[in-house]
């Protein structure tokens, strides 16, 4: 690292103010300060500095993410097994190649897309880059339909980072969760692109991994629940609790498999990068309106197979603690947390032409957020003034 650590600083004063690559500053600043800790410090004023900084925070949730997203990549190969109907002689090593040869180009354009943006953004307003990118770029590939066209996926991309952040001021400054803008976009522009039976399981053979399986159609298990019909899998036999806690289902491409979402939520919670309190919260929220709404459930389905399906699991992990986003007050995290996971039952179940629920759930309560803290702060401030007219 130190020969690397040698080369950056030699060629940075290309990239500095008259540099023959000035344009490119941003880019080398964004790379730089990716490998290496800055080395300014702050000239007035009193500042703490901690030890790790948001790059590394980022960093750190890509890392968490990744266990969903390589199991969402052999379960792309494997919906796709089932559905040409070879799963007993497809590799299972076969089955992730094939999920990676789709996946891959949806996470590249992605980050080309949003990053692309931010470079420019960020060279026009002569700051450095915002490094939230990082996070929201592998997020909106893995909570989208494996059959999302790209240009859409390109088009949903550029419209949150322009619309739900850049407009804003950038990293730190948006309202609402830019990853789930995204998602919104592709769901009201194109609704076909992110609902109905054709869009969850991918059919194309790519590079002689997978099979070509012409007119093919599966549900979700979500909107199998919301039609009253038995859970069914791309075999067209029913879903066992195995299949869903593996997320071996059909579903947005990260989104489905509970066991890599708790890996997940184990390394943020013992790194601190999530609160345990938002994620407890949505779950206390969905189990209390399960059991509001428990005569309008499907009979024979236990309440706790509801929080394994759909995106409610990812939604509580990795949407609903995004510390921008989300309520910041230890009091008000409870309630932020409980309002998505009620909501999210309650859209559930009332709505059943959008039997998801968690998308809309959060974007509400990122919304409310603000209103919560406020709240929450006023309440401690005229407990306190309270208590000292008391004294006085």
């Amino acid at each position: 690292m130190k020969f690397l650590r040698n080369y950056l600083n030699k060629i940075k004063p290309n990239f500095e103010e008259g540099g023959k690559l000035h344009a490119f500053r941003s880019l080398f600043d964004g790379f730089e300060t990716f490998l290496f800790v800055p080395n300014d410090t702050s000239k007035s004023g009193v500042n703490i500095h901690d030890a790790i900084d948001s790059k590394r925070i980022m960093s750190l949730v890509v890392i968490s993410l990744l266990p969903a997203m390589l199991l969402g990549m052999y379960n792309i190969g494997l919906q796709n097994a089932l559905a040409a109907g070879t799963a007993e002689t497809t590799s299972w090593f076969s089955m992730f190649l094939y999920g990676l040869l789709v996946m891959l180009p949806k996470i590249a354009v992605s980050y080309i897309v949003g990053l692309g943006i931010e470079f420019t953004v960020a060279q026009w307003k002569n700051e450095e880059i915002h490094e939230g990118f990082l996070v929201s770029g592998i997020l909106i590939p893995m909570i989208v339909p494996v059959g999302c066209p790209l240009w859409i996926l390109a088009l949903a991309t550029a419209f949150a980072v322009i619309f739900a952040k850049e407009v804003f001021g950038g990293t730190g400054m948006n309202i609402v969760n830019v990853a789930l803008i995204a998602r919104a976009f592709i769901f009201f522009a194109y609704p076909s692109v992110i609902s109905g039976d054709t869009v969850w399981v991918a059919t194309e053979s790519i590079c002689g991994f997978g099979a070509t399986v012409d007119g093919y159609t599966c549900a979700t298990a979500l909107q199998y629940v919301a039609n009253g019909q038995e859970i069914m899998g791309a075999a067209g036999t029913a879903l066992s609790t195995t299949d869903m806690l593996f997320g071996f289902m059909p579903g947005s491409i990260g989104e489905t498999s509970v066991i890599a979402i708790a890996i997940g939520a184990a390394i943020l919670l013992y790194t601190g990068v999530a609160s345990w309190k938002t994620m407890l919260s949505v779950f206390v929220g969905g189990i209390v309106m399960l059991f509001v709404f428990a005569d309008k459930l499907p009979a024979g389905m236990p309440i706790w197979e509801h929080l394994l399906l759909g995106g409610f699991c990812f939604g509580a992990v990795f949407m609903a603690t995004d510390p921008v986003t989300s309520a910041r007050t230890e009091t008000g995290k409870y309630i932020y947390g409980f309002g998505i996971g009620a909501m999210t039952i309650i859209i559930r179940v009332l709505n059943p032409g959008y039997p998801e629920g968690m998308m809309l759930a959060i974007l509400l309560m990122n919304v409310v957020a603000p209103f919560i803290d406020y709240c929450v702060v006023q309440s401690n401030v005229n407990a306190r003034a309270k208590r000292l007219t008391k004294k006085n």
